[in-house]
């Protein structure tokens, strides 16, 4: 669409897209060896995480260089750079939020891990659902929309389900001390987050739409 004078824009972006893509599943499969209590397993996605948060802001960094360097799309090299900048805050708050698991240990009752994997699979679902109508705007901007809904329906879902899920940790956790309640609502928040990242990204993708239709 944009950018018919260098390939290797387009090969950056799908490669960064790549990288938080594969970040979200790292997250989401960290938080789950969290709950089994897989620390081996834990400990391997986080290093993971960490190389791939590395990665995509050395990629992000290049790609904005390019925009500026070679004055690509120079009426929307502000608003694309913006874009990426907001999706490579997907995969930074992924990181530190699993790295708060390996500091913080929250004591997550047994009877609620069915709750906090199924928010963290709805929240990585907005997450991973932003991407490809990131990847539409630059390849087929006329199905941005078909994957954009996507992104809204689940982090309303995760907002849901996250305000269910601290009801049962203040309601249904008598053994708990408050303290407690509170820690875990702490990581609740935490989950919530990466669903919250990609509703910022899809709204940065919405506004950019609307100013190449102009």
């Amino acid at each position: 669409m944009f950018f018919k004078k260098t390939k290797s824009t387009i090969r950056d972006i799908d490669e960064f897209l790549d990288t938080i893509d594969q970040g979200i599943l790292v997250f989401k499969e960290g938080v789950k060896y969290y709950l089994e209590n897989d620390e081996d397993n834990f400990s391997k996605n986080l290093d993971k995480l960490y190389k791939l948060e590395a990665k995509a802001d050395t990629i992000v960094l290049r790609i904005r260089n390019e925009f500026f360097e070679h004055s690509l799309i120079p009426q929307y090299s502000a608003d694309v750079v913006s874009l990426l900048d907001h999706l490579d805050d997907i995969i930074d708050t992924a990181k530190e939020n699993l790295f708060q698991y390996d500091v913080e240990v929250p004591d997550i009752p047994k009877k609620l891990n069915s709750e906090f994997s199924k928010l963290t699979d709805v929240s990585c679902a907005a997450a991973e659902a932003v991407i490809p109508a990131v990847r539409s705007f630059f390849n087929n901007p006329s199905s941005v929309k078909d994957n954009e809904h996507r992104v809204y329906f689940y982090e309303k879902e995760t907002d849901v389900l996250a305000s269910d899920l601290k009801r049962k940790i203040f309601k249904d956790t008598k053994h708990l001390k408050l303290s407690q309640k509170i820690h875990l609502r702490y990581f609740t928040l935490h989950i919530e987050q990466i669903s919250d990242r990609a509703e910022d990204a899809a709204r940065i993708l919405s506004a950019l739409e609307i100013k190449t239709k102009d």
